[in-house]
């Protein structure tokens, strides 16, 4: 993969930094009615409301769907896609977090690919195939799913999370507009900000970067550790756009060079049990990265460099031991446990399974473990000590 990487078709979207661009952006792209795809709550909120108004401003016709929900599942998938085709849409607007973005990508496959099953498209470069426009416009300083090739979806049947992961599935455009998350309440901010530095992380320390990946990893962290707390108290719009950027390089190194065991095991467990997927990564990150020990020291130590983590002459051990503590201390200020207390014993073996089959071969962790060591993971999360 390292190797086919300068020749693969990744872009990056377009960004745009005002709501307002958006009906030019149409009107050039020939869109004449689309989409929008937010969440109940979002729209319980008003927060969609701005948007509508400049669409209406500009006499752009459009529809309304706000039934995303975390951990959007296929049959949603499904029902979305029907509502698209029953309103006469021709573009999708995804208005949210990580949840409303990987719904309308699917929407997006489910209309290139009619009558394929999009559990037969998991994994990558399945779909092959362009889809309608789409506009991402994050409303959380997390995921990055504005400008990843991936839409995460739960199976309806045995609730087993996986991933369609092709180029096509890459927004156009991504709206970083910092007033989409100034009312964010803090419990949401902390944790999608730490599941930005997951992604981060994750890409920086794999067998798969590149230069440009490493450079966008290192600038996330580094905004990251600098920004956060103020984003999360709403201290400062500098701060809050600063995690926008952060969010979207995090999405860039991990859509490149991909991510690690951290996310193959929070899959299973957000999919098994409908848990908050960036809450779940900030709970395993640490644990993780101890768990990889020697082998994740030096880059550890260069991340550590970039978060102002620690003083010259430092070793790589006491650097990359030194960044882990800084993130567990994060975790621990914002009310994130060491531990998941919904993990049941007797799932413990088909997790490992799912977490091993999403991880291997496609993810380039610094250290391979097989199922077994996994479930020794979800053994030590699961305990409340």
């Amino acid at each position: 993969m390292r190797m086919a990487l300068p020749v693969l078709p990744y872009r990056n979207p377009e960004t745009l930094g005002h709501i307002e661009e958006i009906p030019e952006i149409l009107k050039k792209e020939n869109v004449r009615k689309p989409l929008i795809i937010t969440d109940s709550n979002l729209s319980a909120l008003g927060a969609a409301d701005h948007l509508k108004r400049v669409l209406r401003q500009a006499k752009v016709d459009f529809a309304f769907y706000d039934g995303a929900f975390p951990n959007p599942t296929t049959k949603l998938a499904g029902q979305t896609t029907r509502y698209y085709t029953e309103n006469q849409c021709d573009g999708l607007i995804a208005y949210g977090g990580g949840s409303p973005m990987d719904l309308a990508k699917a929407v997006g496959v489910c209309l290139a690919r009619p009558g394929k099953p999009l559990e037969k498209m998991a994994g990558i470069l399945k779909v092959r195939r362009k889809l309608p426009l789409l506009i991402a416009i994050p409303t959380t300083a997390g995921t990055g799913s504005e400008t990843t090739l991936a839409a995460v979806l739960v199976n309806e049947e045995d609730r087993h999370k996986f991933s369609i992961n092709d180029f096509p599935l890459i927004p156009r455009y991504a709206v970083l507009d910092a007033e989409t998350i100034h009312t964010l309440p803090p419990g949401i901010a902390s944790t999608t900000g730490l599941d930005a530095l997951t992604h981060a992380v994750e890409a920086y320390i794999g067998r798969c970067t590149t230069r440009g990946t490493r450079a966008d990893a290192e600038k996330a962290v580094a905004l990251i550790f600098a920004n956060l707390d103020k984003a999360v108290r709403h201290e400062s719009r500098e701060a809050e756009a600063a995690m926008l950027q952060a969010s979207h390089y995090a999405g860039r190194a991990f859509t490149r060079s991909y991510v690690g065991y951290v996310h193959a095991l929070s899959h299973s467990l957000s999919g098994k049990y409908n848990l908050p997927h960036g809450w779940t990564n900030a709970v395993l990150l640490p644990i993780v990265l101890k768990r990889y020990g020697s082998a994740a020291w030096k880059k550890l130590a260069r991340l550590a460099a970039c978060a102002g983590i620690g003083k010259p002459g430092d070793s790589e051990e006491t650097l990359a031991k030194a960044l882990i503590a800084a993130i567990e201390e994060k975790n621990r200020a914002y009310g994130i446990p060491d531990y998941i207390e919904k993990i049941r014993e007797e799932d413990i073996p088909s997790l490992a399974r799912y977490a091993h089959r999403e991880a291997n071969p496609l993810y380039p962790v610094p250290v391979l473990w097989d199922a077994k060591e996994l479930e020794e993971i979800y053994r030590d999360v699961s305990k409340n000590e």
